[in-house]
């Protein structure tokens, strides 16, 4: 039997990290290590395989929480999980599974978020992490995450602050570089997107490519999507010129998670060449809600405990 290389694959790497891989090359980054509070995604690569998310804000020490791509919140319970100032902190517990395909990847984990004191976590994050590419050669990372509480209830609390968020690339930020800020009615600028409930939000610009021994600006940008199951959609953004941004999950009011009902967010990055598009952004706004969730399920062949496919 001739053994058929998979062209999307998950690999492990030394030092608590994952390797996103299409056809050998490095898309994305998943870091877990107990070094950092928090587990994040970094680089996130578009078609011109530059990182179109950076670690840190460019101009102060004060924000070096930002991490590329990751997960947090401000008041779980009064816990602070947003920076790393406090003793609350987010853990890998164990990976799930490793997929590889011809057509998508996907990596599922069970993280725990701990406030530091108490050895039981607050919450248990299941996370499922589904990698691809698009017709435009943009890498596409969708992120379905359910919290579900170790007490019979848990609030979370209400502030602009969380779940998942973003910081894009020096170059691409409004401040720092050329970038521009756009929500789905195609407004732009963060004066006319913050706080506004859009289905999407985008940020783009140059980023610098090497071509032999030449050094060059193109333009690509990160769509972030998302889902209108999700409970704020569609949510209000929390954006900055300065470069990241976030869907404020609990902007408006706080939220009450039982065992019985856990929340279950779901979202999109698309790392896409050029500037922001808004006819083919609806067009993947559509795609994206229509599409049906991950399902972790027992595998009933094979060594491997759980595997993943659409529900």
């Amino acid at each position: 039997m001739a053994l058929s290389p998979s062209r999307f694959e998950i690999v492990p790497q030394p030092n608590q990290e994952v390797s996103f891989q299409v056809q050998g090359i490095e898309k994305i980054r998943w870091h877990f290590g107990k070094q950092y509070p928090r587990p994040f995604f970094y680089p996130l690569c578009g078609p011109s395989n530059v990182s179109l998310t950076r670690i840190g804000h460019p101009g102060v020490a004060n924000h070096d929480h930002h991490r590329s791509i990751w997960f947090a919140h401000h008041k779980v319970l009064g816990n602070n999980f947003w920076s790393d100032s406090t003793e609350a902190v987010v853990r890998q517990r164990e990976w799930l599974r490793y997929q590889d395909g011809q057509e998508e990847a996907m990596m599922a984990v069970r993280l725990d978020w701990l406030d530091g004191h108490d050895p039981a976590p607050l919450l248990t994050q299941n996370l499922i992490a589904g990698f691809r590419l698009h017709s435009d050669h943009g890498t596409l990372l969708e992120l379905q995450s359910t919290f579900v509480p170790q007490a019979d209830q848990l609030e979370l609390g209400k502030t602009n602050f969380g779940f998942l968020a973003v910081r894009v690339a020096k170059s691409i930020s409004s401040y720092f570089g050329h970038g521009i800020i756009q929500n789905d009615k195609g407004e732009q600028g963060e004066e006319n997107v913050f706080g506004k409930p859009s289905a999407w939000i985008d940020y783009s610009g140059p980023i610098a490519v090497s071509t032999g021994k030449q050094r060059h600006f193109v333009t690509e940008g990160i769509t972030y999507y998302d889902h209108p199951e999700n409970i704020s959609y569609p949510s209000r953004w929390h954006v900055r010129k300065d470069g990241w941004m976030g869907a404020s999950v609990c902007r408006d009011s706080s939220i009450l998670l039982t065992k019985k009902k856990p929340l279950t967010l779901r979202y999109l990055l698309h790392a896409h060449p050029g500037a922001a598009d808004l006819a083919k952004q609806k067009e993947l706004s559509k795609t994206f809600a229509d599409s049906a969730k991950y399902l972790l399920k027992k595998a009933t062949t094979g060594h491997s405990q759980w595997e993943i496919e659409r529900a």
